[in-house]
């Protein structure tokens, strides 16, 4: 990895490692997003973008891999899904590692603000895409705004890039939010489960 960036091929593990223990020792769950890197620091946080197709995916490193030779990153299924890679289970994707102060970056420039008071300890997110385009993300989060007021759009920047993250909560409970991505599939977009830490 040269200047935080990195590109190469990804591909992703999933229901065989469902529950085993990750080299940081939580349980790997493939509906987080999360990634196995051979290099860099357990708890580092990347975006990983799809050369292919544009999307891209923050997750965070928690485990070790690829074990597949001439890999540079092995992603959950839930990021496969989002980067549209699990049917062909490779993809050749760029990976940026992120600053602390990129997530504080992020959470700052919305263009619909969700309420700010009363924040919970945690709080969880329901992610429905991650695009590069501005004016694709306001489009969608005008259509999901009809069915979900606390839509907004979240600003994510790297070293030279810019990612528009469109994303309804927070909730305080995960449950909550597990049940909003299920209304979100419902009306036939991918929805990811992110825990967002407090400012």
């Amino acid at each position: 990895m040269v200047d935080g960036i990195q590109v190469g091929i990804a591909s992703w593990y999933g229901p065989g490692f469902h529950g085993n223990r990750t080299a940081n020792g939580e349980i790997y769950d493939q509906f987080e997003l999360t990634a196995a890197h051979p290099s860099l620091p357990l708890g580092t946080r990347v975006v990983v973008t799809n050369l292919s197709n544009g999307r891209s995916v923050e997750v965070r490193i928690n485990d070790r891999g690829p074990f597949v030779g001439g890999r540079a990153i092995d992603l959950s299924y839930a990021a496969a899904r989002v980067l549209h890679m699990v049917g062909p289970g490779t993809a050749r994707v760029r990976i940026d590692a992120l600053a602390s102060a990129m997530r504080v970056a992020e959470r700052s420039v919305t263009l619909v603000p969700p309420p700010a008071r009363d924040l919970p300890a945690a709080r969880y997110l329901v992610q429905v895409a991650s695009l590069s385009d501005s004016a694709r993300a306001e489009h969608l989060r005008r259509i999901l705004g009809a069915r979900f007021p606390d839509a907004h759009v979240a600003l994510l920047e790297t070293a030279d890039s810019r990612y528009y993250r469109v994303v309804i909560g927070p909730y305080p409970l995960r449950g909550v939010a597990v049940a909003r991505g299920e209304l979100v599939n419902r009306l036939g977009y991918p929805a990811v489960i992110m825990e967002d830490p407090p400012p």
